[in-house]
């Protein structure tokens, strides 16, 4: 899509929000969805799920602003594979599982830093940005070995709208364009790639699906968090799904600014409002901060079992790195951790307890909830199919339809 198109398309799901606003409708799927409650404990299924879904399709591993400057560089392990990514000399991102090609150690330690050369702490040998061996301790003592075979294990990475995506799987094959199906292109309209990066904060949570769950759930705002920010806040919400992914957006709002205002002056910064949901496992979501917006990038994985998630949560600005945009936006931090861990990760936590007596072998998810019930039904469909096809699978689509509704 051109920039023509992506406006357009942005204006589109807009006026859809609009109309919904005026006539005090929101979203309705055609049923009720009901899912097998052991999708959220059963560790055949976790790990299923870990193996066909967390290591067959894009995550997003980073933010651009991460890694901003030429020879920086975020090492991060994700569902047991440690992952290095590396912006090199020339501005290029790379992936690479963070290996040593010798014994195996790891290169770095999780984290974010900047160097020209990865030197394995073990037995000291080196690796350029580019991953390839260029140095070994003693060589000579050590003995004949053939470099161009002993480089670090490259994974499929691509740069869009200014985040990060690796597939865990050095062999994938999968065709990005089909999976982003134009969402990152939608996303490219934010400007995430020209933000500068302000704090870090990493979560356990319940299984990865209870918690990712509340990122495409506006019925629960003005409940769970009324004490925070729920009260004003409308339980309505709109989906407008590009392929596997989905934006969340609410009927009211700061939408009805655009009420009266010739389309082709709407800002962009009202256009992308809203929660920017991607597909399997990320939500995007921006808060004002005086004349800035900071975002909320959250990443949620699965953790070490069934009953366990780890959370990232980024988050970017186009405000400068000045002392006082930092001390603000470290109070929005706070506030926005405080409320992911004390409140919807505290409900999470137990309802995975709760889940597990086998007092209910169903959840069910209503008409309005619409966004949780499109996250199943994809992930049911990657589950059947197999690598060969996955490709064809986004590029085809589903429906929500897959899952057993009333």
């Amino acid at each position: 899509m051109g920039e023509k198109d992506v406006r357009r398309t942005l204006l589109a799901q807009a006026e859809r929000t609009l109309a919904h606003n005026q006539a005090g409708t929101t979203d309705l799927t055609e049923s009720v969805t009901r899912i097998p409650a052991s999708n959220y404990f059963d560790p055949e299924r976790w790990q299923r799920e870990v193996d066909l879904i967390f290591k067959r399709v894009p995550l997003l591993l980073a933010t651009s602003a991460e890694i901003k400057e030429p020879n920086s560089y975020k090492a991060i392990e994700v569902c047991g594979m440690p992952v290095l990514v590396v912006r090199d000399s020339d501005g290029v991102v790379r992936a690479f599982v963070n290996m040593c090609s010798h014994r195996g150690a790891m290169l770095v330690d999780e984290g974010v830093g900047s160097t020209r050369r990865f030197t394995c702490p073990y037995h000291a040998w080196s690796y350029n940005q580019q991953g390839d061996l260029v140095g070994i301790f003693k060589q000579s003592d050590f003995g004949e070995i053939d470099f161009s075979c002993m480089s670090l294990t490259s994974l499929p990475v691509t740069e869009r709208a200014g985040l990060i995506w690796v597939i865990l799987s050095p062999s994938s094959t999968l065709d990005l364009d089909a999976f982003f199906a134009g969402y990152d292109e939608l996303l490219g309209f934010c400007n995430f790639a020209e933000m500068n990066h302000f704090g870090s904060r990493r979560l356990v949570g319940p299984n990865w699906k209870v918690s990712f769950d509340g990122y495409v759930d506006f019925y629960h705002l003005p409940i769970l968090h009324k004490n925070t920010f729920g009260a004003n806040f409308p339980a309505d919400a709109l989906f407008h799904r590009v392929g596997p992914h989905q934006r969340v957006t609410g009927p009211r709002g700061s939408w009805s600014k655009l009420e009266g205002v010739p389309k082709d002056e709407w800002p962009d910064s009202v256009l992308t409002g809203g929660v920017w949901s991607v597909f399997p496992h990320a939500s995007i979501a921006g808060f004002d901060l005086g004349e800035h917006k900071i975002y909320q990038v959250a990443r949620i994985f699965p953790g070490s079992n069934a009953d366990e998630s780890i959370s990232y949560l980024d988050f970017i600005s186009t405000a400068p790195l000045t002392d006082e945009f930092i001390e603000t936006a470290n109070q929005q931090i706070a506030f926005l951790e405080h409320v992911v861990r004390d409140e919807d990760y505290a409900t999470g936590l137990k309802i995975q307890r709760t889940v597990k007596t086998g007092a209910k072998k169903e959840f069910v998810f209503g008409r309005n909830e619409g966004g949780a019930q499109y996250v199943h039904g994809w992930l049911d469909a990657i589950l059947e199919t197999p690598d060969s096809e996955l490709s064809d699978l986004f590029r085809r689509g589903i429906s929500a339809g897959r899952l057993v509704t009333d």
